[in-house]
């Protein structure tokens, strides 16, 4: 029999010398060496730290009204929604969160979805998809570029805050439908978008503006109703505010707000919304309980940006540089990435809590501690603040020595 007719032997798979993951040691070892290795460190429920790191920003995570509205919920409606917002996941109190946050906005409606993470997605994909355009703030936050992503539009994006670059992609398009989509008050420079510059290009080029209020709702503005609100764009047909339920509003989620026709074709075309469970009660019942605690006491907006601005000039009069912040967040820079994890560790070991920002969260150079003032801060911790703040500037710690 020829070789031809002898029947072919199976071909033996080659074995890897390596299991397929075993590039991620290799890629920790190199995010180690540029200073850029992240861990989880879990928070004690008692931990006497000053908390500069959080999100607290009115400190209402522990006030016994917002703590009896989570219970409240849990008990009368259980631990979880059941399902998902179409099929068991609506409860009455979701529809009255919807509506208070709505109300507090000056908006028209509103949708909540499961995290501020998901309503970004939600929104701009349902708003966006091929043959559209995005034009998206150079800073953006992490769910607005990937919402971008997602959505399949073509993306432009624009310098920060550069409302003549975002006018000139809009004159310049091809596209019938766009989106300009911006942050009001940013994660981590602390500052605020031209809100007001930005609309009227949205509306001499027939564009909807997308603005996420995660920093902004429950702190800018009159009564912290938000950036939008105090840029007078509140209501607007064309202005669609995203927000979270995670920061000044102390619990956890977030919702999308604007005219009744928007939110109904969310409700048909927010696959994140759609495709997921409901907000737990318990979230949705501490949420309204905080936005009740504000409308009692609409001053406390106004305290943490007066608490931010104490701790930016204080910085600044103590030679460190930090930015400007038009809410709760202000920045000390601090360049590479090693200075930074030192910073944070030189404040933590003297009781106090601070972000560490480094890239891709940053640009290269600008490592940096993030500080988040809250409402409730008492005169002894403000003293620790300015303290401990002065010891920093005094005795920059050394880059070589810090935990990742």
């Amino acid at each position: 029999m020829s070789t031809l007719d002898q029947p072919s032997q199976p071909s033996q798979p080659s074995q890897p010398s390596r299991h397929p993951l075993s590039w991620l040691s290799q890629r920790a070892d190199e995010r180690r060496a540029a200073g850029l290795r992240r861990i989880l460190v879990p928070r004690a429920a008692d931990s006497p730290l000053i908390d500069l790191a959080g999100n607290d920003y009115l400190g209402l995570t522990r006030h016994p009204e917002v703590v009896e509205g989570a219970v409240e919920a849990v008990r009368r409606w259980g631990t979880g929604s059941t399902g998902s917002r179409l099929v068991t996941g609506t409860t009455e109190l979701h529809a009255e969160l919807e509506a208070g946050l709505a109300a507090h906005a000056g908006m028209e409606a509103g949708l909540v979805f499961s995290s501020g993470y998901l309503a970004n997605l939600g929104v701009i994909t349902a708003l966006a998809g091929r043959g559209d355009l995005i034009v998206s703030d150079s800073l953006n936050h992490a769910s607005l570029i990937d919402a971008a992503r997602l959505s399949r539009a073509r993306v432009a994006i624009t310098p920060h805050s550069d409302a003549d670059a975002v006018a000139a992609a809009l004159a310049e398009r091809s596209e019938e439908r766009a989106l300009v989509v911006v942050e009001s008050l940013f994660s981590v420079d602390g500052d605020t978008a031209p809100l007001r510059k930005l609309h009227e290009a949205c509306r001499a080029h027939g564009a909807v503006l997308v603005v996420d209020e995660a920093h902004g709702f429950g702190v800018a503005g009159p009564e912290g109703r938000g950036a939008v609100f105090d840029a007078g764009l509140g209501g607007e047909p064309d202005v669609v505010v995203a927000a979270t339920l995670s920061k000044a509003l102390a619990s956890q989620g977030g919702v999308i707000l604007g005219s009744a026709e928007l939110i109904a074709h969310l409700v048909d075309a927010a696959r994140s919304m759609i495709f997921d469970t409901g907000l737990a009660p318990a979230s949705a019942g501490a949420a309204l309980a905080a936005l009740r605690v504000i409308e009692r006491d609409p001053g406390l907006p106004e305290l943490v940006r007066k608490r931010s601005w104490e701790i930016y000039e204080l910085a600044l009069a103590l030679g460190l540089e930090a930015t400007a912040p038009s809410g709760a967040v202000t920045s000390i820079i601090m360049g590479a990435p090693e200075a930074a994890v030192a910073a944070r560790d030189f404040c933590l070991e003297r009781g106090l809590h601070v972000g560490c920002f480094r890239p891709p969260s940053v640009p290269d150079g600008k490592s940096r501690l993030r500080v988040t003032a809250r409402a409730d801060l008492s005169d002894l911790e403000t003293d620790l603040i300015r303290s401990v703040l002065s010891d920093l500037a005094d005795n920059r710690p050394s880059a070589a020595a810090h935990r990742p």
